[in-house]
C-alpha cells in the first residue's frame, strides 16, 4: 500500500515537472490571434460590433505584451476608444474588467503578453523580440490579404 502511494506521488511529481518545464522552456511568439472583446460583448444589441475594433487593437497590445506602463496605456486606449464611440459608461466597465482580469500572471488566453510563453510577466521587449513581433504581423497581414482576395 505504501509503495503504491509513493509511486503515485512520484508520477504526479514527474508529470508536474514535465508540465512546468514545457511552459518555461517554450519560447518564441505565437501567431497573433484575437477573439474580439474576449469575455465581453463586441457591441450593443442594435450594433453588435460597434466597439470590436477597439478590442482588436487592445488584443494586439496584449498579444505582444511589454511593461506594466505599456499595459496601462493599452487599457486606457481601450477606454478612450470605446468612449469616443459614444459609450463612456461601457468604456469604464471595460477598463475595470481588463485591469482586473488581464494580469500576465493569470493562466488565461487573454492575459497581458498572451503571445509569449506563460509566466513572462511584465518585461520590455528586446530588439530581437520587436523584430519577431513585426515578422508575425507581416505574416498575419499576408493571411488577411489572402482571405480578402478569396472573397472577391
Amino acid at each position: 500500500m505504501m509503495r503504491k502511494k509513493i509511486f503515485g506521488y512520484s508520477v504526479l511529481l514527474l508529470l508536474s515537472a514535465l508540465f512546468l518545464s514545457s511552459l518555461l522552456l517554450a519560447n518564441g511568439l505565437k501567431p497573433f490571434t484575437t477573439d474580439g472583446c474576449s469575455a465581453f460583448p463586441d457591441g450593443t444589441i442594435k450594433q453588435q460590433s460597434i466597439w470590436v475594433n477597439c478590442c482588436i487593437r487592445h488584443d494586439l497590445a496584449y498579444w505582444k505584451g511589454g511593461t506594466f506602463d505599456e499595459r496601462l496605456k493599452a487599457d486606457k486606449n481601450l477606454e478612450s476608444c470605446v468612449a469616443k464611440i459614444g459609450e463612456p459608461e461601457i468604456a469604464l466597465i471595460m477598463l475595470a474588467g481588463v485591469r482586473v482580469g488581464g494580469s500576465p500572471y493569470f493562466p488565461t488566453y487573454y492575459r497581458w503578453g498572451y503571445g509569449w510563453p506563460y509566466l513572462r510577466g511584465y518585461q520590455a521587449l528586446s530588439n530581437e523580440e520587436k523584430q519577431e513581433v513585426k515578422h508575425k504581423l507581416k505574416l498575419f497581414k499576408i493571411m488577411i490579404n489572402s482571405l480578402s482576395e478569396e472573397l472577391e
